[in-house]
Formats: structure tokens, C-alpha cells, sequence
């Protein structure tokens, strides 16, 4: 069970949802089984059938609905360690975006960029200890049971199996949620959440190599033979892990990339124009600024010199020479979005989501640093150097 942030993009597409069928909603996010999920569900089944057998004998044929409906039981639990995670969030200024019972278990994903660690802390911490809590709730039920019958059996192994799901999942190693409890307490320390997700991301190579060696080794210590399908199963959720770590790290080594872009450092020198200027006092301007005038943006400035748009130099070459004198330079400009200048320093996912929430969807956008204009943003600039990370 694991929570998923999407990075954050200047102009962010809507987020990919998973497939499958949706069932309901919580936090105001689609809840979706996916079709994995029916192949897990009939693993399972088949898995536990031998467990119910041994704790209850002679249901015959019936055995088999017994652990499809503990299957149902276990992955109930899921959904309410996935509810859990979904809640805090959205409480945490999150936008969810879906829950999904999958193949795996489950994850919930959100976007809006974590602002603190505790943040992170409390939507990872909520998950597991939903289970933990659901185990003591099926534990207490079982042994308050007077006889030992399917039913307490099965309240037995739920107690069992939420017992497991919240401890393992507490493992400090990312994809897990105690890897994101871990990035959190890593990101308070030192102040940099890339950090945290990249300690996360090596301790859960560790955890995932450890899930394999814990197959092979405490049989081995104990005098027996590794049990074949415990040696699968245990690669298969090793190897989930080792790529959900090694995401991680990519991700975390992204975003180091990411918070060293500035409005700064990406914008364009500008060339100013007061309103009311003509397409010939363009021109006299990048004639005036020599060979830095290629790499400039012709801005229009009003009152104050406050920015109000910029020229196209498509739109000024098309102007014939004898009509530059009377064409004012605001007729071949494009004007600005009232609110979207950017501060120079503005930088890393800070710049992102600015750029997200006030860009209004131009591509250009001013850089004022106290009052006056110093550069000009391109969007498709912002982009090219992300995807360079």
C-alpha cells in the first residue's frame, strides 16, 4: 500500500487515472478496482484455502467461498488503510485524485506538492496504523468468541494478516509508507526533502533484497528447506519494491534538478517600450542594442513601468517599412495575464506551481523584480529544461 505524489508541471495535463471500474468515490476522488485486482483475488483464494483447511475442517467445496470471503475481508482492510491515507491528505491541502485496489494492494494518489514534513508524516503514518488498529478490533472480536467456528477463524486471520500488512508496511524503505515516514523525518532534519526521498529510496533496496534473503536465510538458520512459493512470492514483492525504490531515487535526484531552475536563470533579457511606442522605435531598439537584442524580448511597459505585454517579432517583420511609423507597437504585441509576473528568485517547484496557478495559460510571462520588468519567462523554456533533468 503505498501513496503516490505526482510532480508538479507549469501546465499540468489532468492526471492519468488508472483502469479499471469505479465503484464509488471518498475525498472526492473516483475509487477504482483495477483488473489486477481479479487475478490477485484468485490467487489468494487459492493460497488461503489450505490455511482455512487446517483451522477448520470439513467444509468440503465450501472452503474455497471461505477464503474468497476472507480474501474480501483483507482487501476491505486495504481500502480503508487506502480511505486513511485519502482523508489526511485532502485534510492536508491535498487534491486527491484516485484510490485503487490493485494487484498489490492499493494506492492512493494526489497531487498539490507537499508543503511540510509533517504533512508527508501524517498521510503516510494514517495507512498502517488503520490496519494495526483493525487488527487489535479482529483480535479482540476472536478471542471473545466462545467457539471456534469459520467465523472466528476468519476474524483470526484478519487480525493475523492486518497485523502483517501494518507492520510490513511500516518498513523504512520507500515505495512503503514507512518510506515516506522515513523521507519526512530526513526532510525535517535537513531541511531538504530531496534528501529524504533519496535515504528512503536506498533503504528501500535494502528492505527489498532483505524481503528475498528473509525467504532464503530463516530456513536455512532454522535447519529446514526455503518453501519454493514463499521464495516466489518473496521475489516478486522484492522485485515490486526494488523498482518502486529505484523510482524513488530517480525522482528525488528530478526534483534536486528541478529546485536549481529560477525564474532567473530561464528568462529572457528584455528590451522596454512605453506604451504608445511605434513599430519603428522597435526596430531603432534592437538596433540600438547591438548583438544582445537576438537573445531580448521587446516588452511594453505603462504607468509605472508595470508590464503590460510583449511584442511579437513575427507580427513586427510583417509591418512594411513606410506604415512602422504609424503602427504603435501595442497593435503587434501580445498582452501579459494580469497577475502572472514572477519574482527572479522564485525557483524549483515553487516556480512550478506559481507558474501552474497564475500563468492563466500563456506561454509568456513577465519576471519583475521591485516593479520593473527584468525578463520574460517562456513556458515552453520551463518545459525543455525539466524534461533535461
Amino acid at each position: 500500500m503505498t501513496t503516490s505524489e505526482p510532480a508538479s508541471t507549469p501546465a499540468p495535463p489532468a492526471p492519468q487515472r488508472s483502469k479499471g471500474f469505479v465503484i464509488g468515490r471518498v475525498a472526492g476522488a473516483p475509487v477504482i478496482v483495477t483488473r489486477s485486482w481479479f487475478l490477485a483475488a484468485l490467487v489468494l483464494t487459492i493460497l488461503f484455502v489450505p490455511a482455512i483447511e487446517a483451522r477448520a475442517p470439513g467444509l468440503g467445496a465450501g472452503v474455497y467461498l471461505a477464503a474468497f470471503v476472507f480474501v474480501l475481508l483483507l482487501f476491505g482492510s486495504v481500502f480503508l488503510h487506502e480511505v486513511a491515507h485519502a482523508l489526511v491528505a485532502r485534510a492536508r491541502g491535498q487534491n486527491v485524485t484516485e484510490l485503487a485496489v490493485t494487484l498489490w494492494g492499493g494506492h492512493t494518489a494526489y497531487t498539490g506538492g507537499l508543503g511540510r514534513p509533517l504533512d508527508g508524516f501524517l498521510v503516510a503514518v494514517v495507512g498502517p496504523l488503520t490496519n494495526l488498529v483493525l487488527a487489535a478490533g479482529f483480535g479482540l472480536a476472536y478471542q471473545a468468541s466462545p467457539v471456534l467456528n469459520l467465523p472466528t477463524v476468519l476474524l483470526g486471520l484478519a487480525a493475523v494478516s492486518n497485523a502483517f500488512v501494518g507492520a510490513f508496511n511500516l518498513l523504512p524503505g520507500l515505495p512503503l509508507d514507512g518510506g515516506q515516514i522515513l523521507e519526512s523525518l530526513v526532510w525535517a532534519v535537513t531541511g531538504r526533502r530531496t534528501a529524504g526521498t533519496i535515504a528512503a529510496g536506498w533503504v528501500g533496496r535494502v528492505v527489498a533484497v532483505g524481503v528475498l534473503l528473509w525467504a532464503l536465510v530463516v530456513p536455512w538458520v532454522q535447519g529446514t528447506t526455503p518453501n519454493l512459493t514463499t521464495v516466489l512470492w518473496s521475489a516478486l514483492i522484492g522485485a515490486f519494491l526494488w523498482a518502486g525504490a529505484g523510482a524513488a531515487i530517480s525522482n528525488g535526484r528530478r526534483r534536486e534538478a528541478v529546485e536549481g531552475l529560477s525564474a532567473q536563470g530561464l528568462a529572457a533579457p528584455v528590451l522596454v517600450l512605453p506604451l504608445g511606442s511605434t513599430v519603428a522605435d522597435a526596430v531603432s531598439a534592437r538596433a540600438a542594442a547591438g548583438g544582445r537584442a537576438e537573445a531580448s524580448r521587446l516588452v511594453v511597459v505603462g504607468h509605472g513601468d508595470v508590464p503590460l505585454a510583449v511584442v511579437d517579432d513575427d507580427a513586427v517583420a510583417a509591418v512594411p517599412p513606410q506604415a512602422q511609423e504609424a503602427t504603435t507597437v501595442d497593435s503587434v504585441a501580445v498582452p501579459f495575464v494580469r497577475g502572472s509576473e514572477v519574482p527572479p528568485a522564485l525557483a524549483g517547484t515553487e516556480l512550478l506551481d506559481h507558474l501552474a496557478r497564475r500563468s492563466g495559460g500563456a506561454r509568456l510571462v513577465p519576471v519583475v523584480d521591485d516593479g520593473r520588468v527584468t525578463g520574460v519567462l517562456d513556458l515552453a523554456d520551463v518545459a525543455r529544461a525539466i524534461r533535461a533533468t
